[in-house]
């Protein structure tokens, strides 16, 4: 049985042959690569615990190779060999992540030590990944995506596949079908997962405090900076930053981010030193933004950043099995006692309504509508039709799931009738509607403008009076 899988790399092929005798001896299992060219490309093939690399090579030096494997994959130990040792190449190898620098001179029982004592390292780290996956999965009371449709079943096996790569993920969806949620498991799947997860909703924020709390600011750099700030890159440095409705953002942001993305260093508002950032980027849009790239509306050179694993959230609508499922689960969460017999607690009408409703609010609505019908129900012993809201019970509301799909309406055109409906409801009262639709005010106001929807002409003065408390909040 092997001990672990070691990557030596060395231009003298006589160094990588007496290497993978001496530690073949000792069980573990060696590939040798001649150029740093080779190495990386052994190593994108994956399953190495420790790599050996010589520091003086032709084309590809040690240090890049390190920089190159790190890239790859962060939890792989490199061992930096040399025949002569400086103190000014030891330290820029141990500064960029070098697990020992060891001279090619010294004694076999010191090699063969340092290969052990990386392995052991290595695995430490895996099984520390490996068990906080497994507390994750088992956390009945962590939010996780539900169901065994086709379209979910391959999302989450593209997810297994994803997740220990270092390669930036765009994941597309309608609002509430559950981005956050594959983000989230994309990291703790990742070799990443024992550091930060941070995330921020790019939509909500205005252009000037977006750009401050992305790269953080210095003290004095504009009105009530009273103090240095780090942002949320240097904040998710070791982690995953989660970019949520990246769409949303202006022309300047999305210079700042290229940038921050393809040097890996962001500059604060107000500074003029770079800080290095190590962060794997997940966005997510439910805007089509190869079509807003030929409009001009975001940029091309940071979309091919952005958009080099891409996954796709279907709606709601499209995976009626499992929507039971997702009852299930959430009456689990909100209804105390609940053992997971959803005929026991929920009338025949009540479920047929909640399974024939189209949900333009995606899993999200769904949620509202349980935890909502659990609270306000009149029977204890079951939930009936009567505590579901009004607008699921009128059969004339969203014409249905199958009509709509048969009428084929498009979802720009769902989510205006919808969003109209909403308003109406609410007296155009655009929190309160917000609420409803499941996202931000902000992002309301921008769909109200760009439908070009007004409200009747009877409640204009209304309207308009509320508009100006409820702008003053912004939602975060």
């Amino acid at each position: 049985m092997s001990h672990g899988k070691i990557l030596i790399v060395d231009d003298e092929r006589s160094m990588c042959e007496f290497l993978a005798i001496m530690l073949g001896k000792e069980g573990f299992e060696v590939t040798t690569a001649n150029s740093g060219v080779e190495a990386l490309r052994e190593m994108k093939r994956g399953g190495f615990d420790v790599v050996m690399t010589d520091i003086q090579m032709p084309k590809m030096d040690g240090i890049q190779v390190l920089s190159g494997v790190k890239a790859i994959d962060p939890s792989v130990p490199v061992i930096i060999m040399t025949a002569y040792s400086s103190q000014k190449t030891a330290i820029e190898a141990v500064n960029k992540g070098a697990f020992h620098y060891l001279n090619k001179h010294a004694k076999n029982d010191e090699i063969k030590m340092v290969v052990r004592n990386a392995v052991e390292v290595r695995q430490v780290k895996t099984e520390n990944v490996q068990l906080k996956h497994a507390l994750s999965k088992n956390a009945k009371s962590a939010p996780r995506l539900v169901g065994k449709s086709e379209e979910i079943r391959k999302v989450l096996h593209l997810v297994e596949k994803i997740a220990i790569a270092e390669s930036n993920v765009l994941i597309y969806g309608e609002s509430g079908t559950g981005k956050e949620l594959i983000a989230r498991s994309v990291h703790d799947q990742s070799h990443r997962a024992n550091g930060p997860f941070v995330t921020i909703n790019c939509g909500a924020l205005p252009e000037s405090l977006l750009e401050s709390e992305l790269f953080g600011h210095v003290k004095g750099s504009f009105t009530n900076a009273i103090r240095d700030k780090d942002g949320l890159f240097k904040v998710a440095s070791g982690g995953t930053f989660f970019l949520d409705e990246i769409g949303e953002t202006s022309p300047a942001i999305q210079v700042k981010l290229l940038r921050a993305i393809q040097e890996r260093e962001i500059i604060p508002v107000g500074g003029t030193k770079p800080i290095k950032v190590d962060t794997r980027i997940i966005a997510a849009t439910n805007r089509d933004l190869e079509k807003e790239v030929q409009l001009g509306n975001f940029r091309a050179d940071l979309y091919y950043r952005l958009n080099v694993i891409q996954v796709t959230l279907p709606p709601l609508r499209d995976r009626p099995d499992d929507i039971p499922l997702l009852i299930d689960y959430f009456l689990r969460r909100y209804k105390p006692g609940y053992e997971g017999m959803i005929k026991s607690v929920m009338s025949p009408d009540a479920l047929e309504t909640l399974q024939n409703y189209s949900w333009p609010g995606n899993v999200r609505e769904l949620e509202n509508v349980i935890e909502r019908a659990v609270i306000l129900q009149e029977n204890e012993e079951m939930i009936t039709r009567e505590d579901l809201p009004e607008k699921l019970c009128r059969s004339e509301v969203m014409e249905g799931a199958t009509p709509l799909r048969e009428s084929g309406i498009t979802l720009e055109e769902l989510e205006k009738k919808y969003m109209i409906k909403v308003l109406a409801e609410t007296g155009w009262h655009k929190k309160r509607a917000a609420e409803i639709l499941g996202i931000n005010p902000s992002t309301l106001y921008r769909k109200i403008k760009t439908y070009g929807l007004t409200p009747p002409h009877s409640m204009q003065g209304e309207s308009e009076g509320a508009e100006e408390s409820e702008e003053e909040v912004v939602e975060v």
